[in-house]
């Protein structure tokens, strides 16, 4: 596979795809697109992370950038430390939830978002055109902030609907799988300070060998629900590599379905600051039921992180998430955090009284159905214009490819950027229908 280049960075396997030169090449050129300001260079735990670190700092500092380097700490926490230095932008050395062999490039800008579509494509030109490398007595300095996680956990701690000493009341026991990757440190840590009784660490050694596939998916998560079950623990809380993504298992060892973990956080911080609410057009209507129940609107953006934000921005959202099991609280910062999903999720039990169990028994359930058309010799605007037409009636979205809202479900269909196909992901209150809605209209498509 080629290496992966878009807007929000470059993506590959490393000694193949992703190597030194590009790494080099394209941190430079982010380097210069700041203006040679200052950049907070964080990374997950992957085995490749260290070399990758040292090729990209000394490329920042070829453009004239100061580095502040934060070591092996979750996605969001490199967000918080941007902003608490006021630095130019970040960078974090993470393939998300891609296996062990890959490593990435994804950069901040300076309100310690993802580039959007115009500032990546800025970075690109830069890398394609010729970077404009510094003088030899106008290199950038390196720096360490050690205190990081501490800070991020802080200002967790900080907000005022999280009550430590309520959640320390409840005497929690807590099981944890990081997948030994950025949050096997971080996410312990959390909880011992919101004050969890127990945690039981599983898979919490950074060293980045994964254990499981480490995208938080059910098919990969049974050795923590069997721990829970062993251990007779009230929560499960899982991450994928760089800890921006959260899964939850309730004290039953059964998992909540990473499209709740949105719904969660959107219930609790809705019982204490109203305000609309806002995710992408794939995520579940579980969304739309939380909002409704607090008498608000669920804005839907475009799939992938920065989209949402956008979109959370412009209509003024309190909150906002990716049924990935993403939560964007942008009182803190302005991209996917599963510490602060933790927290949130914690403090809500507490708050209620109510088990892991209990709670997900008091939401509706919701079944999507993933299904995909293979190009082949069909073509993919012709497809999708086709099935415009033909729910016509229904007022389709075509913010994102396009999104049928029905009576009893969804379907959303989109032309993938890496694949020959199109996805088709639809939504209902059975994972009958909701297969039957996707049989529709694949059958009409072909």
């Amino acid at each position: 596979m080629a290496l992966m280049v878009s807007v929000s960075g470059i993506r590959g396997i490393f000694g193949t795809d992703l190597n030194p030169e590009n790494l080099a090449r394209y941190s430079a050129a982010f380097g210069q697109w700041t203006g040679g300001g200052t950049v907070v260079v964080g990374r997950d735990s992957r085995v490749t992370g260290e070399l990758c670190e040292r090729v990209v700092v000394a490329a920042l500092q070829s453009a004239g950038c100061n580095v502040i380097k934060t070591g092996i700490v979750p996605t969001p926490t490199v967000a918080m430390a941007v902003l608490k230095h006021k630095a130019a932008g970040g960078i974090i050395l993470s393939a998300s939830h891609n296996p062990a062999e890959w490593n990435a490039l994804k950069m901040l800008n300076s309100k310690s978002e993802f580039l959007d579509a115009s500032e990546g494509a800025e970075v690109l030109k830069i890398a394609e055109s010729g970077i404009s490398y510094s003088a030899w007595d106008q290199l950038g300095t390196v720096t360490e902030d050690a205190e990081a996680v501490r800070t991020h956990v802080d200002s967790i701690l900080a907000l005022p609907y999280i009550d430590a000493d309520k959640i320390a009341a409840r005497n929690f026991t807590v099981a944890v799988d990081a997948v030994n990757g950025a949050g096997s440190e971080s996410i312990p840590y959390l909880l011992e300070r919101l004050g969890v009784q127990t945690v039981h660490r599983l898979h919490c050694t950074p060293d980045g060998l994964f254990p499981h596939n480490p995208e938080p998916l059910p098919e990969h998560l049974g050795e923590i629900c069997d721990l829970i079950r062993e251990k007779g623990a009230d929560l499960g809380v899982v991450t994928d590599p760089d800890a921006d993504r959260l899964a939850l298992v309730d004290n039953n060892g059964r998992l909540f379905g990473e499209e709740y973990t949105q719904a969660a956080a959107f219930d609790f911080y809705l019982n204490h600051r109203k305000g609309d609410v806002c995710t992408n057009l794939s995520s579940s209507m579980i969304c739309d039921f939380v909002a409704e129940k607090y008498g608000v609107r669920c804005h839907r953006a475009a799939v992938g992180e920065i989209n949402v934000v956008k979109k959370m921005r412009a209509e003024g959202a309190v909150i906002s998430g990716e049924g990935n099991g993403g939560v964007i609280l942008p009182e803190l910062h302005a991209g996917r955090d599963a510490l602060v999903g933790i927290a949130m999720v914690l403090q809500h039990l507490a708050d209620t009284g109510l088990t892991a169990a209990a709670y997900r028994d008091s939401l509706p359930n919701y079944y999507i159905s993933k299904n995909k058309i293979q190009l082949g010799d069909v073509n993919a605007e012709a497809a999708l214009l086709k099935v415009l037409h033909a729910y016509a009636h229904l007022e389709p979205d075509d913010t994102d490819g396009i999104k049928i809202v029905m009576d009893d479900g969804w379907a959303h269909l989109r032309k993938s950027n890496t694949e020959p196909i199109i996805r088709i992901y639809t939504e209902s209150d059975s994972m009958e229908r909701a297969d039957a809605i996707a049989n529709e209209i694949k059958a009409l498509i072909r």
